[in-house]
């Protein structure tokens, strides 16, 4: 503007030429944008290389102190293994970042597994290095964080042990590869009939492993872990065993136990947030049960003595009854409660009535109204008639 005020020609055009110089350096020529965060995601990229390449000095080379990580690893088919960073905290040379750790078991994962991670970084002669690499806020452990992780190939299984022999671990994969074609004759074929065993050392390893208080597994067997109704995939799942409560258990009930978190596997996709726990639970006990011979009383026994006390329950079971921090008697009921509830149903309406019902409900986006509308389309019944022929199932088999 000034140059033009000036006159077209001389010195005036030489401002206005100028007055461009200096636009274009004040857009581009300003202080360097800071590129730690790509610089970081590179470092990131090389570490995680580095794992799947089983390359202990790789390893070494993004910051490690050590090669614990590619060691423990060893055995684990991997098949992919991958960091996202999410955010970036820097101060100076040092900073502190989050990530996504995404990983998948090759022949068993057909979608990652997914773990936020807290990253220490410190920038050394132009190069971000990890300093500390753990488990996000709320994340919890990976297996091989815990020791060296011990490899058994099963069938239809693959388990994962720390601390356990190869013979130990055979036992759990003798179990999973029943277990397997069980669900698979109850629910059908149309899911990945494989399945990830995890067993950490203890009880402690295994709250470590869900990142939460191991005293609220304390009484637990096992869980089951992976992301519900993924729509259009197979979740990851792993079955996370808690070995002091495993390991008191005979024969028929570790059988029982793999029986039924496998079924938790096989139904994940068609379960979602509409499914209530005592259908999703229930069906798992009623599969894990299945073709036992055992009788309502053997396997529903708080159910029978609260019953025969006179103690009916008013309702079938809600979320909070499945508690595993509540009262003991109250989560046995619970279980056994929705276990008698799937039991009905097969008794009733055949087996593949209660498939049925079972991906009826879960295909509801909301809880509200999924399991009423479900017992009229499928079972032709309300929920009120549900309830009350429940509750004279219950006399019948447990009074």
């Amino acid at each position: 503007m000034a140059g033009r005020g000036r006159g077209a020609g001389g010195a005036g055009a030489c401002v206005a030429l100028l007055s461009v110089a200096a636009l274009l350096v004040g857009c581009g020529g300003g202080a360097p944008q800071d590129t730690a965060r790509g610089d970081v995601q590179h470092t990131l990229d090389r570490r995680a290389d580095a794992v799947l390449a089983r390359d202990p000095a790789a390893y070494r080379a993004t910051g490690s102190a050590d090669a614990a990580l590619p060691t423990n690893l060893t055995d684990v088919p991997l098949t992919s293994w991958t960091y996202r960073l999410t955010r970036l905290d820097r101060s100076g040379s040092h900073a502190t970042a989050g990530a996504e750790l995404r990983y998948r078991i090759k022949g068993y994962d057909s979608a990652p597994v997914v773990s936020g991670r807290s990253l220490g970084l410190e920038l050394r002669e132009g190069r971000w290095y990890v300093t500390s690499d753990r488990p996000a806020p709320n994340a919890g452990e990976q297996l091989w964080e815990q020791g060296r992780v011990v490899v058994e190939r099963g069938t239809h299984s693959l388990v994962l042990g720390v601390g356990r022999s190869h013979g130990a671990l055979s036992d759990y994969a003798d179990l999973a590869d029943e277990a397997v074609p069980a669900v698979s004759d109850a629910w059908g074929t149309g899911w990945a009939q494989r399945v990830v065993v995890l067993v950490p050392k203890s009880l402690d390893g295994m709250g470590a492993l869900l990142g939460a208080p191991a005293a609220g597994y304390r009484g637990i067997a096992a869980v089951t872990t992976g992301e519900a109704g993924a729509p259009g995939r197979t979740p990851a799942d792993r079955i996370i065993v808690n070995p002091d409560a495993y390991g008191v258990l005979g024969s028929f009930g570790k059988q029982v136990v793999l029986t039924h978190e496998t079924t938790h596997v096989a139904t994940r996709a068609a379960t979602s947030g509409a499914t209530p726990l005592w259908l999703s639970e229930g069906y798992a006990d009623w599969v894990g049960y299945r073709g036992t011979g055992r009788s309502a009383g053997q396997a529903a026994p708080e159910l029978e003595r609260a019953v025969r006390l006179g103690r009916l329950p008013a309702a079938l079971p809600t979320d909070p009854d499945f508690g595993f921090s509540g009262d003991a008697g109250r989560l046995a009921q619970a279980y056994e409660g929705g276990w008698l509830a799937c039991r009905m149903i097969a008794d009733r309406w055949g087996e593949a009535k209660l498939n049925d019902f079972y991906r009826a409900v879960g295909k509801h986006k909301r809880r509200t109204g999924a399991v009423e509308e479900a017992m009229a389309s499928v079972l032709g019944t309300t929920e009120e008639k549900f309830t009350a022929d429940w509750r004279d199932y219950l006399r019948a088999r447990l009074g």
